[in-house]
């Protein structure tokens, strides 16, 4: 399975319409890959707080739209990453998408875990209550996003729910970019799953991005790893290795809690 994971400089001075016509030909320029991987609110910046508002738009805005497109174009898998989501009752969530090789929506995803400790999305957006799973033709996919990273219980859930490759788009900041880096791995060793995590580059709302996205494989080996600009990570993997690592290995069957 090949997996393309974009890492996409979000900096001020862009338009979100402009922002997106890029990000489709980036998608699109993925063709030949099985899944591609976006980062998380990659339209407005992950701490474009004062942004939230005036760019959410509807489950089936202008992102799904093109990101729908792009998906179909390419003829990928395409997790879309994460778009502030105006719900028809007016509520704020921080929503992920993933469209099918034909465009299709094959599933969205409100991030559980808010970041802000009281504060920017903390209190600007609700909280999603469903852990969501996806089966591709060649595994199937759990998604989270970014804080739900340091939250080991929502990926056993995930697990017990069949995941067995981890998609995770962030905006995650420079300042705790070895917390990211080891939480990924830590995510992979312990539920041993793949971990595609894909972050941003550039600053959101000048807050420096950690960028680095990583692959890591079942066992917490790193396939690929990112700089800190803009980069497309592109790896092969082999979906059967989850299951030769979780038989060789069966930490997993002595769960007790």
């Amino acid at each position: 399975m090949r997996a393309s994971v974009i890492q996409i400089a979000v900096d001020e001075g862009e338009s979100v319409e402009s922002r997106r016509r890029r990000v489709a030909s980036l998608v699109r320029d993925q063709a030949g890959a099985d899944l591609v991987v976006l980062p998380e609110l990659w339209t407005t910046g992950a701490f474009a707080f004062e942004e939230f508002g005036s760019e959410a738009e509807p489950l089936e805005g202008p992102t799904h739209e093109a990101m729908a497109k792009a998906a179909s174009d390419a003829g990928v898998w395409l997790h879309a990453g994460s778009i502030p989501e105006r719900a028809p009752d007016g509520t704020l969530y921080n929503t992920s998408l993933l469209f099918s090789p034909s465009g299709e929506r094959a599933a969205s995803y409100r991030k559980i875990h808010r970041f802000g400790f009281d504060k920017g999305e903390a209190v600007l957006m609700g909280r999603g209550e469903d852990l969501v799973t996806v089966r591709l033709p060649e595994t199937t996919v759990g998604l989270a996003t970014c804080y739900d990273l340091r939250f080991p219980e929502l990926f056993r859930g995930l697990v017990d729910a069949g995941a067995e490759t981890l998609l995770i788009p962030a905006g995650w900041p420079e300042r705790r970019r070895d917390h990211w880096t080891l939480l990924a791995r830590a995510r992979a060793v312990e539920n041993q799953a793949f971990v595609l995590a894909c972050g941003t580059a550039g600053t959101h709302a000048r807050v420096p991005q950690a960028g680095h996205s990583i692959v890591v494989d079942p066992w917490g080996q790193v396939l690929a790893e990112a700089g800190a600009g803009e980069e497309v990570l592109t790896v092969e993997l082999d979906p059967g290795k989850v299951a030769v690592t979780r038989e060789q290995f069966p930490a997993l069957k002595d769960r007790v809690l």
